[in-house]
C-alpha cells in the first residue's frame, strides 16, 4: 500500500508533553467502525460526533468491557538508554557523541542508533560519562564492533551484566520520543511518569504507552468487574519511533524486539476465550506479541524470542478481540496497524474527529478503544 494513505496533519499543540494527572484522567475514544456511515475523510472542522465512535474517558474502561474479558499488557521496563560522550582515540579531536541503545544482543553488547553516525566506525571507542557514583566505573567505554549500511551500529562494552546496567543507569536519561524531547529536556518526573505500573524486566527503550495510563485503583475496579489481567513482555526498541521512508509498505523493514509468552499465560487466554471473554490487547506490543504468538486456528502458543511482524490493512487478526492503545503518528507503522485493526477509513474519521475535538496525541495523550473492523469479525 502507499505510504501517503496514513498521512494526516496535526497540529503541534496536540502533541503531549506530559501525561494526564491522575494517569487514569485521560480522555478515551472508543471507535466501534461500520456503525454510523461518512465521507471517507473530510476536514476537520466539519466532524460532527457520530455513533461510529464514542467520546469517553480511561476511567470508564470498567463499564465498557464485561466480565470474562482479559486485558494483557506489556510488562517491560524502560531503560536510561540514551548516553552522552564522546569519541576517544583516533585523533586529538573528540566528537560529542549522543547513543541510543535499542536492542541487546549479549550481557555486553547492544545495538544502537547514534546521532551523527558519520562521526563513527568500526573499530572506534566511545566513552560515556567521566565520573560515576560508583567508584569503580568511572568511565564507560564501548567499542563500535559493527555498523550496518543504515547507521545502526553494535557497540561492546567494557562492563558485563549486573555491573553494566548499572553503569548505564547512572550515566544514561530516559529515552523520551523525538516529538517530546525536542520540546523540552527530560527530568526527573519522567523517570516515574515514563514507566508503566507493570514494568519489571528491565530491556525496553520506549514505553509501552498504552500501559501509562493505569492506575492501582483502575485496576482494582476491573478486577471488581471480572475483567482479568495477563501479562507479556516485548522489549521495545527505539525503531517505534522511525518513520516510514518508503513510497510503499511492502518494502518497509520492521526491527526486530524480543518478545515473550509463558505457556501459562497463552493456556489462561486460550481458556478464557474458549468460555466467550474478549482478548483485549493493551497497546501495539502487546497486541504484535499475541499475534506472532498466534497459530492460524487463532490458539495461543508459548513463545520466546524476535518478532518483526508488520501489520497493514488486509491482515487477518487471529486472537485479538479488542485494542486499547494512545494516538499514533502519521505514516508510521503504528498508525498502519490500527488501521488494519479498525479500518483504514474508519480510523482516519476518528483521528480527524480526535484532532477537532482536542484530543492529546502520542506517548504521553489520550487513548482509544479500537473495536475491530466488520471484516475481521
Amino acid at each position: 500500500m502507499k505510504t501517503d494513505l496514513f498521512d494526516f496533519d496535526l497540529p503541534a499543540d496536540r502533541i503531549a508533553l506530559r501525561p494526564a494527572v491522575p494517569r487514569d484522567a485521560a480522555r478515551l475514544l472508543v471507535v466501534k467502525p461500520g456503525q454510523a456511515v461518512q465521507p471517507p475523510l473530510i476536514p476537520a472542522s466539519a466532524v460532527t460526533s457520530g455513533k461510529e465512535w464514542d467520546d469517553k474517558g480511561v476511567a470508564d474502561l470498567p463499564d465498557l468491557l464485561r466480565a470474562g474479558d482479559c486485558l494483557v499488557v506489556n510488562d517491560s521496563k524502560v531503560i536510561a538508554a540514551r548516553l552522552k560522550g564522546r569519541r576517544i582515540g583516533r585523533c586529538e579531536a573528540e566528537p560529542g557523541i549522543e547513543a541510543t541503545l535499542h536492542k541487546r544482543v549479549d550481557g555486553s553488547t547492544w545495538k544502537a542508533f547514534i546521532l551523527g553516525a558519520k562521526k563513527v566506525q568500526v573499530g572506534d571507542t566511545l566513552r560515556f560519562g567521566s565520573e560515576g557514583r560508583v567508584c569503580f566505573l568511572d568511565q564507560l567505554d564501548a567499542q563500535v564492533s559493527h555498523k550496518d549500511e543504515r547507521g545502526d551500529v553494535t557497540l561492546s562494552f567494557s562492563f558485563h551484566g549486573p555491573v553494566l546496567d548499572q553503569a548505564i543507569e547512572e550515566r544514561g536519561a530516559m529515552p523520551l520520543p523525538p516529538y517530546i524531547a525536542s520540546k523540552r529536556a527530560t527530568d526527573e518526573q519522567d523517570k516515574s511518569d515514563y514507566q508503566t505500573v507493570f514494568a519489571k524486566p528491565e530491556g525496553s527503550v520506549a514505553a509501552p504507552t498504552a500501559g501509562l495510563h493505569f492506575t492501582p485503583s483502575l485496576l482494582a475496579r476491573l478486577a471488581a468487574n471480572g475483567v482479568a489481567l495477563h501479562k507479556v513482555t516485548l522489549h521495545v526498541g527505539a525503531g517505534t519511533f522511525l518513520p516510514v521512508k518508503v513510497d510503499d509498505t511492502a518494502e518497509h523493514k520492521m526491527h526486530a524486539e524480543f518478545g515473550i509468552l509463558t505457556a501459562e499465560t497463552a493456556a489462561a487466554l486460550n481458556a478464557a476465550r474458549a468460555k466467550g471473554g474478549r482478548i483485549v490487547a493493551v497497546g501495539s506490543t502487546a497486541l504484535r506479541t499475541l499475534e506472532t504468538a498466534a497459530g492460524d486456528d487463532g490458539r495461543l502458543r508459548e513463545f520466546a524470542g524476535d518478532t518483526a511482524i508488520f501489520i497493514t490493512p488486509g491482515y487477518r487478526f487471529k486472537t485479538v478481540d479488542l485494542m486499547l492503545t494512545n494516538f499514533h503518528l502519521p505514516r508510521s507503522t503504528l498508525f498502519m496497524l490500527v488501521s488494519a485493526f479498525s479500518g483504514l477509513e474508519t480510523m482516519q474519521r476518528a483521528y480527524a474527529h480526535a484532532i477537532h475535538s482536542g484530543y492529546r496525541f502520542y506517548s504521553y495523550g489520550d487513548a482509544t478503544l479500537l473495536f475491530p473492523a466488520t471484516s475481521q469479525v
